[in-house]
């Protein structure tokens, strides 16, 4: 489970990083319906972009070993993160009356990641709970 989570995340964080390194007027575009209107907002996007680039890196890299505690680790990061990104997405919406064609798109993916996080958490908390107790009857 966690293993397809951290590559459906590697995969879509990677994408989006590189059009925000590359082209950082293009996703926001799309995200809020502007564009970025001066070159220090173009360059924390590109910025962003090289954050969501290596957190691509890391998950695609997690996700063979999706049992350890380093993926674990990143895991409840991605969480944080998915949890954030869907609320500032929402404020941009109703608090900032912005909009373009993928920011409902982005909400709802960040929302499902969300729940896929707190589930994969879940889960793994408890296979890990099972194996500890197995160890601890010693056979």
């Amino acid at each position: 489970m966690l293993r397809l989570l951290l590559r459906v995340t590697a995969v879509a964080e990677g994408a989006t990083g590189l059009a925000f390194l590359l082209v950082p007027n293009f996703p926001v575009l799309i995200l809020l319906g502007r564009p970025l209107d001066s070159a220090l907002p173009e360059l924390i996007g590109r910025v962003a972009g090289a954050a969501l680039i290596a957190l691509g890196v890391a998950c695609w890299q997690a996700s063979e070993d999706e049992e350890s505690r380093a993926a674990a680790g990143l895991v409840l990061s991605l969480l944080i993160y998915d949890v954030i990104a869907a609320a500032l997405l929402a404020y941009a919406y109703f608090g900032l009356a912005l909009s373009g064609v993928g920011l409902w798109v982005a909400l709802v993916g960040h929302v499902v990641l969300t729940l896929w996080c707190v589930a994969g958490l879940r889960k793994q908390r408890f296979a890990a709970k099972g194996t500890a107790g197995d160890h601890d009857h010693g056979g």
